[in-house]
């Protein structure tokens, strides 16, 4: 790869990590991009290269506009390392990855952390059965193979991306069982509130509307305000136990909707490994339900030379991302001397613009699509920790016993102690913990993230 040092290292090639890198390439920096996919893109514009016209008319304009974005960045002259995962960064800026097989590592002057967004736990009973992916994962599968249920899924939770993912089914022709909502008119009355402010960012508002309308016109059933959601299992053709029905209520009526394919989702939060693991300073955004790190208005962290642009430091969407971006590399520019602070501050003006306008929704969204408490806080019987088989009821009883916090939830239960790195559990088992606790989950904290931040085996890190 690279020289042993570079200027600037991105890790992450969504839309954050694609804009940061193109204009730090064209201030005349060395930029160096690593990603863990094949191509750019990230999580957003995923395979949005080797797309054909059928696929992006399916996925839609916002996903088509990813593919200047990739262009740009291919002609920035930036170095573009694909497959390559980042399993640690350190506070003096030294960035270790593994990539095919090898490790390799060089230090970096600065360094961005473009890593995005994972989706939230959703705890439910029956959410571990075979048949139930997130609604994130299923989209996956459809930017980058153009893969699609075989079967009529039914599409459960809150959240634009729920809708954007029937909506994108629709144009697919993809038959959709039901759209279950948990959404309640107590959540649009809150969300009243941020109205003004939304209203001001009608083309999102609009884009949403048009979602819902094209679900209701091929006749998708939405039914909204479910509670009590629990996820039945029944023996498939091989008679193991899978995924065959969705049971709710709606005001306190019981429903059920048969399927073996169930896509649940409530919403993104920020990805957070990296900063915890370089013990930066977080702060629990109660607006968003997650730990965010707390930066500087430039992306900059309590970590000199160390940034954060995207969703990564709250969500906010493609576009916001894409500014946040463009402003953290000017900052970047200006710290090494490839631009002047006049030239910096003059250059911010629009992307920071363009930063304020999109974020100016999410207030309502957030409040519209808050998750409900009893899917975010599960029963006893509901796993939290899928790779040690923790329940909730197995955190409960080991607060009972004097254990106040996530990291302590390692040493008596092993919670958080499996290859994902608490990714799927982290925040379920602080809010848990919080809940039993009667405490803020920010007195609680999450897990002590060290490195290797992603699996690798002791040949390899040898192999260093």
């Amino acid at each position: 790869m690279a020289a042993d040092q570079v200027d600037v290292a991105v890790i992450g090639a969504g839309p954050a990590g694609l804009a940061c890198a193109t204009r730090l390439a064209q201030a005349g920096l060395s930029v160096v991009l690593l990603d863990e996919q094949e191509a750019v893109g990230g999580q957003i514009y995923r395979a949005i290269e080797r797309s054909d016209a059928q696929r992006r008319e399916i996925l839609g304009p916002d996903y088509a506009a990813g593919a200047a974005l990739a262009a740009e960045f291919a002609r920035s002259g930036a170095a573009y390392v694909p497959n390559a995962s980042v399993w640690q960064v350190t506070r003096e800026r030294s960035v270790h990855y593994l990539k095919e097989g090898s490790v390799g590592s060089f230090e970096a002057k600065r360094v961005v952390l473009a890593t995005g967004a994972l989706e939230r736990p959703f705890p439910i009973p029956g959410w571990t059965l075979p048949g139930v992916l997130t609604a994130g994962a299923a989209q996956i599968l459809l930017k980058s193979a153009g893969e699609v249920p075989t079967e009529p899924p039914v599409l459960v939770g809150c959240g634009p991306l729920l809708y954007l993912l029937g909506w994108q089914y629709v144009r697919a022709g993809v038959p959709i069982r039901a759209l279950i909502d948990t959404t309640r008119n107590e959540d649009r009355w809150r969300a009243k509130r941020h109205l003004v402010s939304a209203l001001r960012a009608w083309p999102d508002l609009r884009k949403g509307l048009q979602l819902i309308r094209t679900l209701r016109e091929a006749g998708v059933p939405i039914h909204e305000a479910a509670d009590d959601l629990r996820i039945e299992g029944a023996p498939g053709e091989d008679g193991t136990e899978r995924a065959h029905a969705l049971s709710f209520s709606v005001r306190g009526v019981p429903q059920r909707v048969e399927a073996n394919v169930i896509l649940l989702h409530q919403g993104v939060v920020p990805n957070t490994q990296f900063t915890w693991s370089l013990r930066a300073s977080h702060r629990w955004d109660d607006a968003q339900l997650c730990f965010t790190p707390q930066t500087d208005a430039w992306g900059e962290l309590d970590v000199s030379g160390i940034f954060v642009a995207g969703d990564g430091s709250g969500i906010a969407g493609a576009q916001a991302a894409r500014a946040q971006g463009e402003v953290t590399a000017l900052a970047i520019a200006a710290q090494l001397g490839a631009i002047d602070q006049p030239t910096r501050d003059r250059d911010a003006t629009a992307p920071l613009r363009k930063l304020a306008e999109a974020r100016r929704i999410r207030p309502f969204l957030d409040s519209l699509y808050r998750p409900r408490d009893e899917n975010r806080v599960p029963q006893d019987d509901v796993l939290v920790c899928r790779c040690e088989e923790v329940s909730a009821g197995e955190v409960r009883r080991i607060v009972a016993l004097g254990c106040e916090g996530p990291n302590q939830a390692k040493s008596f239960g092993r919670c958080g102690m499996g290859p994902c790195q608490g990714r799927m559990c982290g925040l379920t088992v602080t809010e848990v913990i919080a809940d039993a606790r009667k405490v803020p989950p920010a007195t609680v904290g999450y897990y002590r993230i060290r490195p290797p931040i992603k699996p690798l085996t002791l040949g390899e890190l040898a192999g260093e």
